[in-house]
């Protein structure tokens, strides 16, 4: 028999306290973000309710898909694919440029409000956050009330829904708020785990990949409950320490704390999650090359410099990868960044499938730094500025999406 809780925390009487932990997601984050900004200007249509994508001009045969409304889905059309394969797919398709300012303003709005409830919070993206309400009981009689009171609020005060899920710790707490959605909060408690995880199918396990899921089915695992109940040293003969995790994750165990000293404010991020896994060269830099562009121009806007550049991604086994490296001088143009960020993946890339990746500027400075020699011309970073500079221009003015390297046009 295993111990499902490690750590256990007491209240002043000495008694034992079950960790409570809430995940908060935003709901179809960047559509439903994108939304409530068109309906402040005025906007007749909740985009929600009609065949749209975050992605591109509609008028264009470039850039990817980014979000999609729950109606495009029915057409399927995918997260990462190209905006001119979705219109093929749906003729009458509305195609939204993505506001990444915007977006961390309503994830700092919702974020700012979910705080008042625990100062044990952890931002776990731009759009989830984990919320510790361990030994909260004496300021909150239920909690599942609470629960559907944050998630109310959310909604009345910022016009976006979210979901929540309650659970004794972070793990129990995502997976609760992946069961249903949109708009509803669920739990999965220790004496949950058996009745409500355990008979999911094996590859809505978190962590478990598409590889992953196979293997298990080809060992006989086809659902939690198969795994949580099996000798764990099969699991470990297959994945080796992996195995391992897997076992306790089946079983609901995990002992990492909400980390509220995790902070995104020195840095500037945005990742993608997509809807297949791919080891796609060309469509992997097309997205990197898209997030570049995010995070560039929000670089430019605050009139900084990076020197440190990174890029993140989880592979198919849900194993993180991150690689970052140093620039020579501080660089803020798009090219810069993106040659940095594709020497890092080539450098950190085992070319496995991906199903999550990102790009991670930081190490800011408000100073330029030029440096020559004989043999180089000068002048360049500061036209390469200028050139930057133009083009953020026309962006800001036409959308994101009006200028666009040839690299990321259809050969069709």
């Amino acid at each position: 028999m295993i111990a499902l809780f490690e750590y256990m925390f007491y209240n002043l009487d000495g008694d034992i306290m079950k960790r409570i932990i809430f995940h908060i997601d935003v709901n179809n984050a960047f559509l439903s973000w994108s939304a409530v900004k068109l309906l402040s200007e005025g906007y007749k249509i909740d985009i929600r309710q009609i065949p749209s994508i975050i992605g591109g001009d509609e008028s264009s045969r470039h850039g990817i898909v980014l979000a999609k409304s729950p109606v495009a889905k029915k057409y399927g059309i995918k997260t990462a694919e190209t905006i001119y394969s979705a219109r093929k797919k749906c003729p009458n398709l509305k195609v939204f440029s993505p506001n990444m300012e915007y977006y961390r303003l309503m994830s700092k709005k919702m974020i700012d409000h979910i705080s008042n409830y625990s100062p044990d919070l952890e931002q776990f993206s731009i759009d989830e956050c984990f919320l510790d309400l361990t030994g909260t009981t004496y300021l909150y009689d239920d909690i599942l009330d609470l629960a559907y009171k944050i998630k109310d609020e959310i909604f009345e005060k910022f016009g976006f829904t979210v979901n929540i899920g309650i659970g004794n710790n972070k793990l129990c707490a995502k997976m609760a708020s992946d069961f249903e959605k949109p708009n509803k909060v669920h739990t999965l408690f220790e004496n949950e785990i058996e009745s409500k995880m355990w008979p999911l199918p094996i590859e809505d396990l978190f962590m478990v990949g598409e590889k992953t899921a196979i293997k298990l089915k080809k060992m006989g695992f086809y659902t939690i409950g198969d795994v949580a109940k099996c000798d764990c040293k099969r699991l470990i003969k297959e994945f080796k320490s992996f195995g391992n995790t897997i076992y306790e994750m089946a079983n609901g165990i995990d002992n990492s704390i909400v980390d509220s000293t995790i902070s995104q404010s020195k840095s500037i991020s945005v990742s993608l999650t997509l809807d297949k896994d791919t080891d796609d060269i060309e469509l992997l830099k097309k997205v990197l090359l898209h997030q570049v562009d995010e995070v560039g121009r929000a670089l430019r806007k605050k009139k900084l410099y990076t020197t440190i550049v990174a890029i993140t991604f989880k592979t198919s086994e849900f194993i993180s990868f991150s690689k970052q490296c140093s620039t020579d001088l501080p660089i803020n143009s798009n090219n810069a960044i993106y040659d940095k960020v594709i020497s890092l993946l080539y450098k950190s890339w085992n070319f496995e499938k991906i199903r999550n990746i990102g790009v991670r500027i930081s190490g800011f400075t408000n100073k330029r730094v030029t440096q020559t020699s004989l043999f180089e011309d000068g002048n360049k970073e500061v036209d390469d500025e200028k050139i930057q500079s133009v083009l953020d221009s026309i962006k800001d003015k036409y959308g994101s999406n009006i200028i666009n390297p040839a690299s990321l046009i259809d050969k069709e």
